[in-house]
């Protein structure tokens, strides 16, 4: 557990994240989508969905969108700031610490890495979106 952050991530956390570029954390963070935790002794790892506010209304395989005038309760739930699209064919499984993950500006939840959550609404569209991009 991190001794940083009292809150623990959860399955459809939206978190400020610095993901990766497949050697090191990239210096922007941004949106990150918790698809899974996992806990092995006091090391704490999530499974996260790139996010990006690009290219919204353009989704690929995999890909599913929170905008604010498609959904206005799904996108104040989910503490972003802009319309986000996220990718789950853009995964990875990173330690829940502060290499990877920021408090945000505003600190909508506190001195935690958490901007929201995943609002009822949007979960068929995660699982289509998680279908697509698994190939089944």
């Amino acid at each position: 557990m991190s001794d940083l952050w009292q809150i623990l991530p959860a399955a459809g956390d939206i978190v400020w994240c610095h993901f990766p570029d497949g050697i090191h954390p990239r210096p922007k963070p941004r949106p990150a989508l918790i698809l899974t935790v996992f806990q092995e002794g006091d090391a704490l790892s999530v499974r996260v969905a790139y996010g990006t506010s690009q290219r919204v209304m353009t989704l690929y395989r995999g890909e599913f969108s929170i905008l604010r005038a498609g959904n206005p309760a799904a996108f104040a739930a989910a503490g972003l700031s802009y319309d986000t699209k996220f990718n789950l064919k853009q995964t990875v499984i990173l330690p829940y610490s502060t290499e990877y993950f920021a408090v945000p500006p505003a600190a909508p939840h506190g001195q935690t890495p958490k901007l929201g959550v995943l609002h009822p609404s949007l979960v068929r569209a995660v699982q289509a979106a998680y279908k697509a991009a698994s190939g089944h």
